[in-house]
C-alpha cells in the first residue's frame, strides 16, 4: 500500500521500520519538528525523521495541523503533502498532535483504497485512553496491558477498534521494559491489520461502553515521591516513572532519583509502619530501606544530582547514611 505515517519517538520508528520492511511504499511522513536535546541542547532530529532521512522517505515537520490555528501555513503544507502524497492510509503511532477533522476526511477522500487513520495504541481500550496509557497501567498496578489498533475518529482514541492483543506486566517491568514491548507487538500488529485489509477481512468493533479510563499526560511533580502513602504504591510509581521523568526525592537539600525499589518482608521492610514517612531505618548493600505510610521500602537502585545511577552498595562507598535520616524534606 502506499502509506503515510506520522509518529515521532522510537515506539513510533520500530512500526514505520517494520512497515518499511513488509513493502509498503512510504509516501510521507508527519513527524514533530526537532528539539534541543542532550547537555549541549543541539536540535535533534525524531526517530521516525532519522530513519526516514535513512531511506530517502519525504518528511514534513508542521507544529500544528489546524488550518486555523497559531500555524496556519505549516498546517497548509501539510495539508499539500497528504493530499499529492495519494495514500491508501495514514498509520499513526505517538505523533504528538492531535489531527483534526480535515486530516481524518482527506484519508477518505483520495484515490487510493481510503482507509482513514488508523492508530496504535498502547492499551487494551477503552482502558486507558490518552497520552500515557504504558505510565498509567503500571502505576495502577495493572497485571496486563496490550496493543489496540483503532480506526481513528474525531474523539480521543474513541474509535472502532480493528485489532487487540494482550500482554502480561511482570513484577519487575518499568515503563521501558513494557515500552519495548508494545512497541514491538504493535508494530507486527498494524503490518497484520493492513495485510487484512487488502484481503478485505477487517472487522472494526465498537469500543465498549464501559472500563473507559484516561492516562493523562506524566507531569513531572507526580514523579516527587510521597513517602506518606502505602509502599506498593510508591514502588510502582517508582517504575511506572523509569526512565521518564524519573521518580525522585530529597536528601539533606539535595535531589536524589530512585530508579529500582522493592518491598519485600526482607532487611525490616514490616517494621516501617513504626516510623515516620519518610525516615532511614536501615542502609545496606541489600538497600537503603525508608519508612512510608504502612510499612518499608527497599531503594536498590539511586543516582545523585550530577552522578550515576548506582546500586545502593555502590551507592553507600561514597555516600554515608544514618538510621533516622530524613527524606523528602527538603
Amino acid at each position: 500500500m502506499r502509506v503515510i505515517f506520522a509518529g515521532t519517538p522510537e515506539f513510533a520508528q520500530i512500526a514505520l521500520e517494520r512497515l518499511h520492511a513488509a513493502g509498503h511504499t512510504i509516501a510521507l511522513v508527519l513527524t514533530q519538528p526537532d528539539r534541543p536535546a542532550g547537555r549541549g541542547m543541539k536540535l535533534q532530529a525524531s526517530a521516525v525523521k532519522q530513519f526516514a532521512q535513512l531511506h530517502n522517505i519525504p518528511v514534513a515537520q508542521p507544529r500544528s495541523l489546524r488550518l486555523d490555528g497559531k500555524f496556519p501555513d505549516d498546517a497548509l503544507a501539510a495539508r499539500q503533502g497528504i493530499l499529492e502524497a495519494q495514500a491508501d492510509v495514514m498509520v499513526v503511532a505517538a505523533y504528538g498532535l492531535i489531527l483534526p477533522q480535515w486530516v481524518l476526511d482527506a484519508m477518505r477522500s483520495g484515490s487510493g483504497l481510503q482507509l482513514g487513520c488508523i492508530n496504535i495504541h498502547g492499551s487494551l481500550l477503552p482502558r486507558w485512553r490518552g497520552a500515557a496509557p504504558i505510565h498509567r497501567a503500571i502505576e495502577a498496578g495493572d497485571s496486563h496491558t496490550g496493543v489496540t489498533i483503532m480506526q481513528m475518529d474525531a474523539g480521543l482514541d474513541t474509535g472502532d477498534m480493528l485489532q487487540m492483543q494482550s500482554i502480561a506486566i511482570l513484577p519487575h517491568d518499568t515503563t521501558g521494559t513494557l515500552h519495548d514491548c508494545v512497541a514491538d507487538l504493535g508494530a507486527d500488529m498494524v503490518v497484520q491489520v493492513l495485510k487484512d485489509a487488502a484481503a478485505g477481512k477487517l472487522h472494526p468493533v465498537p469500543q465498549p461502553p464501559e472500563g473507559i479510563s484516561y492516562a493523562h499526560k506524566i507531569e513531572k511533580h507526580e514523579a516527587n515521591i510521597n513517602w506518606n502513602t502505602p509502599a506498593e504504591t510508591i514502588a510502582r510509581r517508582i517504575r511506572a516513572f523509569n526512565p521518564f521523568p524519573g521518580a525522585f526525592t530529597s536528601l539533606n537539600g539535595e535531589v536524589l532519583k530512585v530508579w529500582s525499589a522493592h518491598t519485600s518482608n526482607a532487611h525490616g521492610i514490616t517494621e516501617g509502619h513504626r516510623a515516620t514517612p519518610g525516615t532511614l531505618l536501615s542502609a545496606s548493600a541489600d538497600g537503603i530501606v525508608v519508612a512510608t505510610q504502612d510499612a518499608a521500602i527497599a531503594l536498590t537502585e539511586v543516582q545523585r544530582a550530577g552522578g550515576k545511577r548506582l546500586a545502593a552498595a555502590d551507592f553507600l562507598r561514597g555516600f554515608s547514611m544514618e538510621s533516622g535520616l530524613r527524606l523528602g524534606d527538603a
